[in-house]
């Protein structure tokens, strides 16, 4: 069935109106009409108009992904009240068909938004927001887990470390995020266990998404020969500590720049089970890389050149790393993330896409504050733009399209003054002071657990 022209474009307003994407003076549209018009045609291709359309679905996924509540039922009674407010006709409050509806969304459909806003936010992120006008990105790895069904079980296995009908399937991702404005541009995901499960295959699959001239922060797993060889080959500069196990010998050293700042040379180690003998072949036989001490810290670069770059910049350029720790806590804790609700492993990737989606989506909104208020993006907190967010989105469901951008604009306004103090070298334990309640822990599997109480109730004696 062909889509009417003017229904699609209905329909693509109030998703862009719901996810307040209007073009004002501080940042212009992070996804186009005509671009997200051409996404969905492209991937969700021809579909019927019922009840629950693809950006209808999707915009209530999101929506469902950022509230405390999260449930199906909390959704379909949010879609009844804009159908009211838009003076149409009420619909069921049956879940049913809103589940078949996310089941029906292609997941390449959300991964292709949730790229295409990173895209243009990294893009049109200006030169002050960068480190010396160039882009750089942070990589780091954390899992999640899920309902703990035989599908996601074979899919994602539990620690081995669990009793079976005892543990949760874990996944394992890997996420690139932009420094400048937050936003993820680019996630892999994979098991915990098995052949090419770690985080370093992970982010090889990652690695056509990074361009030359960017700059990568990562921890010292990946302070590997391999790594830093494909990332040169691809023009990518690597800023990572040294690896504890890696000790230079005097032979290695090439020049001493000044004390601890190193010019050294690593040789090609023997070539690793997961890499081919063509690839092999194409790896350099030697690497020149920095190795300098600052900071407590034994980092290794490519940035080699001393004269423009000096140790202090690379001490300060790292400590910006930690930063992608915070913002996948603000995923998994602020958007819920931690603990997926998915019953199938296809559910449990359309269920991470969206998270990230949303993500990003509040990312948009807090660069837009950033650039009318001229102040970093990073220097806006994350929960606090979510909150107002949730506090404005029901105003464009009940005002007319006349005050949307009056709306928008004072949203803006709010997020911009939520500046984050600064607060250097803040040390805290790593520790909770309310102690939880107290509750016995599951040691046989629920059916068990299940049947022994069963079993318990039939023994006891019933007096008359």
């Amino acid at each position: 069935m062909t889509i009417p022209k003017k229904r699609l474009q209905s329909s693509v307003f109030r998703f862009k109106q719901f996810i307040a994407d209007q073009p004002s003076a501080a940042l212009a549209e992070v996804i186009p009409s005509a671009r997200l018009a051409s996404i969905l045609k492209a991937e969700a291709g021809a579909y019927r108009e019922r009840l629950y359309p693809p950006l209808t679905t999707l915009g209530l996924f999101i929506e469902q992904s950022l509230c405390a509540d999260g449930a199906c039922q909390d959704a379909v009674a949010r879609h009844l009240s804009a159908r009211r407010a838009r003076d149409e006709s009420a619909c069921s409050l049956n879940t049913g068909p809103y589940c078949k509806a996310r089941q029906r969304l292609p997941v390449s459909f959300i991964a292709q938004l949730r790229f295409t806003i990173g895209e243009r936010l990294e893009r049109a992120a200006p030169r002050q927001w960068r480190w010396r006008g160039r882009s750089v990105k942070l990589l780091d790895g954390t899992t999640v887990s899920m309902p703990d069904t035989q599908a996601n079980q074979a899919a994602y296995p539990q620690s081995g470390e669990q009793k079976t009908g005892l543990g949760f399937p874990v996944a394992q991702l890997v996420g690139l995020v932009s420094l400048a404005t937050g936003a993820v541009l680019g996630i892999a995901m994979g098991s915990t266990k098995g052949k090419g499960s770690g985080e370093q295959a992970l982010f090889r699959e990652l690695m056509p998404q990074l361009d030359g001239g960017d700059v990568i922060l990562v921890d010292r797993y990946h302070c590997t020969y391999f790594t830093i060889a494909m990332l040169m080959a691809r023009g990518v500069d690597i800023l990572t500590r040294q690896h504890q196990l890696r000790l230079t010998s005097p032979d290695a050293i090439v020049k001493t720049i000044s004390g601890n700042d190193l010019l050294v040379k690593w040789r090609r180690p023997q070539r690793p089970k997961w890499m081919s003998p063509a690839l092999y072949a194409t790896m350099p036989e030697e690497l020149t890389v920095r190795q300098t001490e600052v900071g407590g810290r034994l980092l290794v670069t490519t940035l080699i050149d001393a004269k423009r770059i000096l140790p202090i910049e690379l001490d300060q350029l790292y400590r910006k790393r930690w930063q992608i720790e915070v913002d996948f806590r603000s995923i998994k804790s602020e958007t819920g993330m931690d603990i997926l609700r998915s019953k199938s492993p296809e559910m449990v990737r359309k269920e991470i896409e969206v998270h990230l989606l949303a993500y990003n989506l509040i990312r948009a909104l807090m660069a837009r504050a950033a650039v009318m208020a001229h102040v970093m993006p990073r220097a806006l907190s994350f929960k606090a733009t979510l909150q107002l967010w949730h506090a404005f989105s029901q105003q464009w469901r009940w005002h007319p399209t006349k005050r949307t951008d009056e709306v928008l604009r004072t949203m803006l306004c709010a997020i911009a003054t939520m500046i984050i103090p600064h607060r250097p070298n803040r040390i805290e334990p790593h520790a909770i002071k309310r102690r939880p309640t107290t509750h016995a822990y599951l040691t046989v599997p629920r059916v068990q657990a299940r049947a022994a109480i069963l079993n318990a109730r039939k023994s006891l004696k019933v007096v008359p």
